[in-house]
């Protein structure tokens, strides 16, 4: 299949039109025209390298929501016409331990990102959702639900599952005492979710400037972290503290803000971290985790409470062709809270070259 995308050819080179083909539908594979398809500051790393992993040219996008196109002859999930999401992966071993429990993101094997990684059979590198069309293994799309806002939903399939999943993992229910750390794509997210479970929810940041955003997302309060008298009074309150800051940062003043046997999550930086001292963690029985995004039943389970609850990311919409402005304006923290590229804004040659 012949398709066009925005793609960067090196770590300095803006994203750019890039004519390229999806693989030949297999049997137990959808193809999808992508309609909508959130950017994510994984998408601002893997264009730059930051990471140091990129091979180019690279499209990124794993935040997809399309509408069936093609079906392989043993797909029996998706008709055509069916809406669909597609999130950070596209393939896994599907026989491992965690594979068997719907833990694909863990496979054993290493899971196939949607963008950068490597296909399973062919060992083609696959690329993402900035893109006119996708081809995507039937066990790894998603069923929208009807009443979700089709222009919103993009989102959930990274933000949204990143956030909910440890939620889930670490047991939040109505009346848990929960800190997110950082209000930004992910912590509106975790903050709009745990309300959302009937969490008392608590903003941290290190100015009071996002009181009004934090309570209209649902938070009960924001806590000032450059306050110290205020983070004295506020030790050993939080059963579960999600920490979505995307940079290198001090943990040590945010721990001793859990309870006993209380988490601190980790789901936004990627990388190196501030040394740790372990006397708050050792005195209190408390932990400091890292979670990923989660498995596709659990993405469907989160899309499926979205939708029950009605919760969205609040989005901004742009063209294809503002990508770049887009990602310049992610590193200064200039969205709220999350772009989503109108898809329809990507025109199709009537020719393409490849």
């Amino acid at each position: 299949m012949k398709t066009v995308g925005y793609a960067a050819q090196s770590s300095e080179s803006p994203l750019a039109p890039f004519n390229f083909v999806r693989r030949v539908l297999r049997s137990n594979d959808v193809a999808m025209e992508v309609l909508y398809c959130g950017v994510c500051h994984s998408d601002l790393h893997t264009a730059h390298n930051d990471w140091g992993w990129t091979t180019y040219p690279i499209v990124p996008g794993h935040e997809i929501v399309g509408r069936v196109t093609a079906i392989g002859s043993d797909v029996t999930r998706y008709k055509l016409g069916d809406t669909v999401a597609v999130g950070c992966m596209v393939d896994s071993c599907q026989t491992c331990d965690q594979c068997h429990k719907g833990e694909e993101q863990l496979c054993r094997e290493g899971n196939t990102g949607t963008y950068c990684g490597l296909d399973r059979i062919t060992q083609e590198p696959t690329q993402g959702g900035y893109s006119k069309h996708l081809v995507v293994r039937e066990e790894f799309v998603l069923r929208v639900p009807e009443t979700l806002d089709l222009a919103k939903v993009a989102p959930l399939l990274c933000a949204g599952i990143t956030t909910y999943s440890p939620l889930r993992t670490w047991n939040v229910v109505p009346g848990s005492r929960v800190g997110v750390i950082g209000l930004g794509g992910l912590g509106h997210m975790a903050v709009k979710l745990a309300a959302g479970m009937g969490a008392k929810v608590t903003v941290l940041s290190r100015s009071k400037d996002k009181t009004a955003d934090a309570l209209a997302l649902g938070a009960e309060q924001l806590l000032v972290s450059a306050d110290i008298d205020a983070m004295d009074k506020a030790q050993s309150s939080f059963d579960l503290i999600i920490d979505t800051v995307p940079v290198k940062h001090d943990l040590n003043p945010y721990v001793p803000l859990l309870d006993v046997d209380g988490t601190l999550v980790i789901v936004g930086q990627v990388g190196p971290m501030e040394e740790q001292n372990t006397v708050s963690m050792l005195l209190g029985r408390r932990r400091i985790a890292g979670s990923p995004i989660g498995g596709i039943r659990e993405t469907q389970e989160m899309l499926d409470f979205c939708a029950q609850k009605n919760i969205l990311p609040d989005c901004e919409m742009i063209h294809m062709d503002q990508i770049n402005e887009a990602f310049e304006r992610m590193e200064r923290s200039d969205v709220r809270y999350r772009f989503v590229i109108d898809m329809a804004s990507l025109p199709v040659p009537d020719t393409l070259v490849v």
